[in-house]
């Protein structure tokens, strides 16, 4: 064997031991499992939680969904933001503290006029109006 591969060889061992069990794995359900094909069609319906589906209709999701996700991609990525920050925080130095600090005020402000308009409510009471100045 070429002695530029052989640091490669425990690598290829394992992809070959993984693909060989896996492989093993997909047999071994087959020759195993049922062979009957006579079931009813219920017993290959969905379930929820073992039990029977309670509606078997498709129920359509409320806007509130969307916005809780919508809202959860944003602090999400927030989050992806601040760690390069942090990573490199002394080489950026007051400049780099400061624009953060700019970054997060702003992702904080849009955060509480979400809370304050009730986007995070998930219950069934309309969404609260914020009061316009001077009335």
């Amino acid at each position: 064997m070429n002695s530029t591969l052989l640091p490669y060889l425990p690598v290829f061992l394992f992809l070959l031991f993984a693909a060989g069990l896996s492989g093993g794995m997909v047999i071994a359900s087959t020759l195993a499992g049922r062979r009957r094909r006579d079931e009813p069609m219920v017993d290959l319906s969905a379930y929820e939680c073992g039990l029977s589906p309670a509606d078997p209709e498709h129920k359509r999701y409320t806007v509130k969904f969307y916005m809780v996700a919508m809202l959860f991609i944003l602090l999400d990525l927030e989050v992806a933001f601040l760690y390069p920050w942090a990573v490199v925080y002394r080489d950026l130095g007051w400049y780099g503290f400061w624009l953060m600090g700019i970054f997060m005020v702003f992702l904080t402000v849009g955060f509480i006029h979400a809370w304050a308009r009730g986007a995070l409510e998930w219950g069934e009471s309309r969404p609260r109006r914020l009061k316009a100045a001077g009335r």
